[in-house]
């Protein structure tokens, strides 16, 4: 009795909800649909008239060249050469793959008369196998749509991705947009993701997560959003509910995809020398060449082995802040003492040299020339939101915190339902 009266109570605040928004759900998008050809002429995708011909799928293998497909398919060596001499010009034949899909067309007499081969997911290059030879390109059509995800940290953030129903390519979009507020590597139980986000597929595949427009990441009662709201000046853009930059001086962390093998500490235990000692730095352990890259600008003080630390790199950000990456395999390119490196450049990759018991990233801060520890250290963020667009960027904030206000009042509603 108790939730049916919860339920009814909770009926009249949905619809004002959608009616504030309008009720469509949607943001007032449509989903998009996109299909280019380019070639002479067009009878479906392929610019040509394929029901009288007989298709084969194949994929390049490992050794083939263009000229090879061509003869297997039944060209002469001649015809092969004369083919890929007249679509140079279009197409380098020299640039096919092992692996990527290929399809033969063949007439009843079976002479080839096309072959297209798939440059990735929606790309192919058609050529015409008859003298005048023609090559064209054709796309598939891409289907954008906008999309909500509700995803609770329950296991890991992959897992948890996959289980609702969400794309694995939305957690790099995140990544990069909580680069400078979430640790990734510290998600606990209990934390959540609501994403609004486009997503493209084709063929029933998703290809890409085009854009976040806003996300709402919640963790011990506080919550932090992410509003995508484009200047137009070629600089940041997703913003906090403040307008304060989501891009912040310091990435925090120097490598993806890692864990936390070793924390903060005036009194580890060394696991080589068993000697209880200082450990002023985070320790991710990462495969052997995973790259490491800055967390913020700065100057390339010194690339050197220094013993015990292996293979360092060390650089000043500015006159308060420094950092040391520790037991490099090797150094990026072009990584030497004065290089000025930018926020997120490879500067080197995860290796074990010096005093290691494993591949790692020993990573330390200091804030002026005091050891502090980086999963704790507070970075101001860039340049605020311009003040003539604080009215625009308020109207869209509100626009999709009511999308998320709505898709949660719906799933209470159903929750409530499903327990009567």
């Amino acid at each position: 009795m108790q939730k049916i009266l919860y339920l009814i109570l909770l009926l009249p605040f949905m619809a004002s909800v959608i009616a504030c928004g309008g009720g469509n759900g949607s943001d007032g998008e449509s989903p998009e649909e996109q299909t280019s050809a380019v070639g002479e002429g067009k009878e479906g995708l392929w610019s040509f008239a394929p029901d009288s011909l007989t298709v084969e799928e194949s994929k390049v293998r490992r050794g083939d060249f263009f000229s090879t497909i061509l003869i297997r398919s039944g060209l002469s060596a001649q015809e092969a050469y004369n083919l890929a001499e007249a679509c140079d010009s279009v197409f380098d034949v020299r640039s096919i793959r092992v692996g990527n899909a290929y399809r033969t067309w063949v007439s009843p007499s079976g002479r080839l008369e096309y072959i297209a081969y798939d440059i990735d997911r929606i790309r192919s290059v058609v050529f015409g196998c008859r003298q005048p030879y023609r090559t064209f390109f054709v796309e598939k059509p891409v289907l954008t749509e906008t999309k909500y995800a509700d995803v609770e940290i329950k296991s890991s953030l992959w897992n948890d991705m996959i289980a609702a129903d969400a794309p694995a390519l939305l957690i790099l979009s995140l990544s990069d947009i909580y680069a400078w507020t979430v640790d990734f590597f510290g998600l606990q139980k209990g934390d959540r993701f609501r994403v609004v986000y486009d997503e493209k597929t084709c063929d029933g595949e998703v290809i890409a997560v085009d854009t976040v427009r806003y996300a709402l990441f919640s963790s011990r009662g506080e919550e932090f959003p992410a509003i995508m709201f484009d200047q137009h000046d070629g600089g940041n853009i997703y913003w906090n509910e403040k307008g304060e930059s989501m891009r912040k001086a310091f990435l925090k962390a120097p490598l993806h995809y890692s864990r936390i093998s070793s924390g903060f500490s005036y009194a580890r235990r060394h696991p080589i020398t068993r000697r209880v000692q200082p450990h002023t730095g985070v320790d991710y352990a990462a495969p052997a060449g995973t790259p490491v890259v800055t967390i913020g600008d700065g100057v390339v003080t010194s690339a050197r082995n220094e013993g015990a630390g292996g293979n360092v790199i060390r650089i000043r950000h500015n006159s308060v802040y420094s950092t040391a990456y520790l037991h490099l395999s090797k150094y990026a390119a072009g990584i030497k003492a004065g290089k000025r490196v930018k926020q997120g450049e490879v500067i080197g990759y995860v290796g074990s040299t010096g005093r290691s018991t494993g591949p790692h990233l020993d990573f330390r801060v200091w804030k002026n020339g005091t050891p502090v520890n980086p999963l704790k250290m507070e970075s101001p963020p860039a340049e605020p939101l311009k003040a003539e667009n604080r009215e625009a960027f308020e109207l869209t904030a509100a626009r999709y915190h009511h999308r998320i206000a709505v898709s949660d009042a719906a799933g209470l509603v159903q929750e409530l339902l499903e327990s009567l």
